[in-house]
């Protein structure tokens, strides 16, 4: 069974670094008539989140300028939105991103969904503190029913995060999961909430392997036969991430661009926040799930300079180059 641990990061930081250079580089690529997109590219991809949070330090102290203000009135569309998430740190861009998904009219579960069900509680306590008001405030006004009950027990950060699979425990979740919706009519959905939302990621996969023990159905389809919109997709999330997180992010990636059109918005979010955790390993799952490469679906699926970004982004860096293997 594949675990749910992080692993390598398609961005590193770069060696021999100096941040004031970067910087000078930067603002030379913006200044005048023009600008350098490609030098732009070059230079995010090539950095850290660290090291680009440094650069952007040293940019303001050396010019007098903020350089994602920069880069929002010199850059456009798709390209711009790309480049500025990656000037944020995590728990900005995850802020943001919330702030975004909640916005006006509509909301967009799916970016609520897989920013709160698949951070851990340090990245939840993080985001909290950088969006600036009450975040379960917010997720309770944008949600409504079992879906609202679910985002909140997320919001907390408390999931158990304890090494060790208590195997009792494991049967007596799996059994209290079958009884609150297969050997039932109707569905306790409180009782899922409960285990889901609290239990660790490892504690989670031996429970599921003990329900596939009592039941004939696989936790995942017992969910889909129980659950329907956005409370069903939130659960199954955490199910995906359980037993595979690489492989989740990985179906969303091919979500975000199979068929007409492409949501960017899940297509930006996922790289730029996987690129320093586990995007090789997503792609990796990519490869295996889908029978081509990541990098080749996304140049597929974009163009111009967002596509160059997008594609080196998930690309090991120091690899700058527009031909993609």
């Amino acid at each position: 069974m594949a675990t749910s641990s992080e692993g390598e990061g398609s961005i590193k930081p770069k060696a021999g670094f100096n941040s004031q250079n970067e910087a000078e580089v930067l603002r030379n690529a913006m200044k005048g008539l023009g600008t350098d997109e490609q030098t732009i590219i070059q230079v995010v991809t090539s950095c850290s989140n660290e090291q680009r949070q440094q650069i952007s330090k040293d940019y303001k102290r050396m010019f007098g300028r903020i350089l994602v203000e920069d880069f929002e009135s010199e850059l456009s569309g798709n390209f711009k939105k790309i480049v500025v998430a990656l000037m944020l740190s995590a728990p900005q861009f995850d802020a943001a991103e919330l702030k975004r998904a909640m916005k006006g009219l509509g909301t967009d579960e799916t970016a609520l969904i897989e920013i709160m069900c698949t951070r851990t509680n340090a990245e939840i306590q993080a985001i909290k503190k950088d969006y600036g008001k009450d975040l379960e405030d917010d997720l309770r006004s944008d949600t409504s029913g079992h879906f609202r009950k679910l985002m909140v027990s997320m919001s907390v950060g408390g999931r158990d995060e304890k090494a060790g699979v208590d195997v009792a425990k494991a049967k007596d979740d799996a059994k209290a999961l079958y009884d609150a919706g297969e050997q039932q009519r109707g569905t306790d959905e409180s009782r899922f909430n409960v285990i889901l939302a609290t239990r660790s990621f490892e504690q989670l996969r031996a429970t599921f392997d003990e329900y596939a023990k009592i039941s004939k159905k696989d936790i995942e389809k017992a969910i889909k036969s129980e659950f329907s919109g956005d409370i069903e997709q939130g659960l199954l999330t955490i199910v995906k991430c359980a037993r595979n997180k690489a492989a989740y992010f990985a179906e969303q990636l091919y979500k975000s661009m199979k068929g007409l059109g492409t949501n960017d918005d899940t297509l930006i979010r996922v790289v730029v926040s996987r690129c320093e955790k586990d995007l090789v390993q997503i792609k990796h799952e990519f490869q295996r799930m889908y029978s081509q490469p990541l990098s080749q679906f996304i140049a597929d699926d974009t163009s111009g300079d967002y596509k160059k970004l997008s594609s080196l982004s998930s690309e090991i860096n120091h690899q700058v180059h527009i031909e993609l293997k």
